[in-house]
């Protein structure tokens, strides 16, 4: 791993390793001035919760956390009982990247299941069922879905229609993990509740979009929300200076800025895409709908573009680029080039 002196500053690994935008420097900064109350009852948290109510409904009940895998946690805490255990993705982030948080923290067991472009379908979900009909298995009560997905890409609405009206049927609930919601809206060219009324709890990333460490759990479903205030307290995510997590939300609430993020992030990614899709020996291997692109490189292309370039590699040479709101086009530009140039 390299040391911070070593890290290339031509960065496609992670949307993680952006900067923070410098308007959520700014709102940091100006809520610095001054005592406030804790925990919650300061004027930023309050204007915080009222922009997310304005962007997911006025039902939702918004509490914010530090991370996205304790959203993740708070989110799906709330909806499980004893016994019960969630499905999801094998690719998802709750079962590859947050070093089984939900199993350690809740003691419910994670039920992957293959989803190729990173989408759970009825289908798969079904056949899972049939797998734990009895009670010598966990009881599956929840799907965990992500949108955007790991696999950068997007569930349509229709396709979490389709998924509603499926777990509706099977008594199941849908938590959604949202910590790259933004570029999902932005791809599909919605709203936030249009995507948030499909799931009865849906996280949404701003810690991706900009801000410097800060993420929100919004519960979308009526009667769910009593607990939810106490499990955060519990979990070590209710934040004393509150202030300064509710800061960095209104700075990308403001205007729409989160958006805005989203949009750019996305948008170099199209560029990317479109310019790295014709070239000769390479091949896109998922559907470009977010702010990731996954392409298979040439072995010895791929370790001459890693000398200046940061981006993750698999094992069978599957490279993942990932843009950010701090990505710019002149960015997406030199690492074309350089890709050409290790073709040759």
């Amino acid at each position: 791993m390299k040391g911070p002196s070593e890290f290339p500053r031509e960065d496609f690994a992670s949307d993680n390793h952006a900067e923070a935008h410098p308007a959520v420097l700014a709102a940091l900064q100006a809520a610095a001035h001054g005592p406030a109350p804790a925990y919650g009852g300061d004027r930023w948290t309050a204007a915080a919760e009222a922009g997310l109510r304005d962007l997911a409904g006025p039902a939702a009940v918004p509490l914010l956390v530090f991370n996205a895998t304790a959203a993740n946690v708070l989110g799906l805490s709330v909806l499980l009982g004893p016994g019960d255990a969630i499905i999801c993705a094998e690719h998802s982030h709750l079962a590859m990247d947050e070093c089984g948080a939900v199993e350690a923290m809740l003691g419910r067991k994670l039920l992957s299941v293959p989803a190729p472009d990173g989408k759970l379908t009825p289908m798969a979900i079904e056949a899972l069922l049939e797998r734990c009909a009895d009670v010598r298995t966990p009881r599956p009560s929840t799907v965990a879905l992500t949108q955007a997905t790991e696999l950068g890409t997007c569930y349509t609405l229709a396709e979490l229609a389709e998924l509603q009206e499926f777990c509706d049927r099977r008594g199941l609930r849908i938590y959604m993990d949202g910590a790259r919601l933004a570029n999902a809206v932005a791809h599909l060219n919605c709203e936030v509740a249009d995507i948030a009324r499909f799931a009865d709890a849906v996280s949404f990333g701003f810690t991706k979009n900009g801000a410097l460490g800060v993420d929100a759990l919004l519960l979308m479903t009526p009667g769910i929300a009593e607990r939810a205030p106490y499990l955060r307290r519990q979990q070590g995510q209710l934040a004393s200076k509150m202030r300064f997590l509710a800061a960095q939300v209104t700075a990308l609430l403001d205007g729409g800025l989160w958006l805005d993020n989203a949009r750019h992030a996305n948008g170099m990614t199209d560029r990317l895409a479109a310019e790295l899709e014709p070239l000769p020996g390479l091949r896109l291997t998922q559907r470009v709908q977010s702010n990731a692109v996954f392409v298979e490189l040439p072995r010895a292309a791929a370790d001459s573009l890693r000398e200046r370039w940061a981006f993750h590699l698999s094992p069978a040479g599957e490279a993942r680029l990932m843009t950010s709101h701090a990505t710019a086009l002149a960015d997406v530009s030199d690492l074309v080039a350089e890709v050409k140039a290790s073709l040759k």
